[in-house]
């Protein structure tokens, strides 16, 4: 059994700057997740996707900031299981918790970290009678290698961030234009990303349609048109090599809706007054698997909610103990290292 400070389940960018956190305070920790490599979403759906709002960075590709946290983890050694996703939580006389994987691997810790940021999750797609003819065949969900759709004749469906984000991407790295299309006016992406997508259809880079909806697809053994209709006008068919319907992913909790939480709206219920702590005490929810009233699902925010949730976890394994925060630019990271890390 694999004893530790803190089980952090999920090792999306929450859980690997929840590892930097707790070892500032002499903390260990281990990760679990299903995926087979660390990272998350960003490592599994969109590694080359650039992420706009992370502090200091205007600009940072998915899988560049896996291994930036990856790398801020390395001085404080956590373990990993991967590849196993958390099964059951049982908590124990002592206060303590097990977490047992799908594989049957048990940990062992005083506290556990949710992090498992939408939890189980497929994309949302349109309703379209022949969509799944075209899977794979032109139509992609997620971008994962976006160097194979440069200088194709492109479209993106979608209001968000993720469809805004690529939409800019492609417009500012492509040699012809790229086709946005919304089904309204307003866009629920960051403001920002809206200007600059009008931005780039003032400079003929981006075709943009909004008030429409792509209705049918056409093709033979691949797709080769969309068929576009827009409020007040007769359906188009328009030549495509690519169509990415952008809609979101539809989240599943799985397992972690058996494990006693309170759940609303397929999120975990915390307490965002004091420490994101569940209704079990000694169990946090971080990041976009949490909800509260005000809350955002972004990753800064995860980032936020982390830190406050480590304080109260380092109560909860040392009640005897008073911790002094010490700023890292005056002591360094080398300054919290010692041979307690070492596996």
């Amino acid at each position: 059994m694999i004893k530790i400070d803190i089980i952090i389940i999920g090792a999306g960018p929450v859980g690997l700057f929840t590892v930097f956190e707790a070892g500032l305070m002499k903390l260990r920790c281990h990760l679990i997740d299903a995926i087979p490599q660390a990272g998350g979403q960003l490592s599994e759906i969109y590694p080359k996707k650039p992420i706009y709002d992370i502090p200091g960075f205007p600009s940072v590709l998915a899988s560049e900031l896996v291994d930036n946290l990856m790398k801020q983890a390395e001085p404080f050694n956590p373990g990993f299981t991967l590849g196993e996703r958390a099964e059951i939580i049982e908590k124990q006389e002592d206060g303590s918790f097990i977490v047992t994987t799908s594989e049957g691997t048990k940990h062992k810790a005083p506290t556990v970290m949710i992090a498992g940021g939408l939890g189980s999750f497929e994309p949302r797609k349109p309703k379209i009678k022949n969509l799944p003819q075209f899977e794979k065949k032109g139509v992609e969900y997620i971008v994962r290698e976006p160097e194979s759709f440069l200088g194709k004749k492109l479209f993106i469906s979608g209001g968000g961030d993720s469809a805004l984000d690529w939409a800019i991407y492609f417009a500012e790295n492509h040699d012809i234009p790229i086709g946005l299309v919304h089904r309204t006016s307003m866009f629920r992406g960051h403001k920002d990303s809206v200007e600059k997508v009008y931005a780039l259809q003032d400079q003929e880079k981006i075709e943009l349609f909004t008030d429409a909806e792509v209705i049918n697809l056409h093709g033979s053994e691949k797709l080769e048109q969309i068929e576009l209709k827009e409020k007040g006008k007769d359906a188009i068919k328009i030549d495509v090599e690519y169509w990415l319907p952008l809609f979101g992913l539809s989240p599943k909790l799985g397992p972690i809706a058996n494990w006693g939480l309170e759940i609303e709206k397929n999120a975990i219920k915390v307490d965002n007054t004091l420490d994101y702590q569940t209704n079990i005490p000694g169990i946090f929810a971080i990041g976009d698997v949490n909800t509260y009233p005000g809350k955002l699902k972004l990753i800064l925010c995860g980032f936020h909610e982390a830190t406050l949730a480590v304080q109260t976890a380092y109560k909860i394994i040392h009640p005897d103990k008073r911790f002094t925060m010490k700023y890292t630019t005056v002591q360094g990271i080398q300054g919290f290292e010692s041979d307690s890390f070492k596996p």
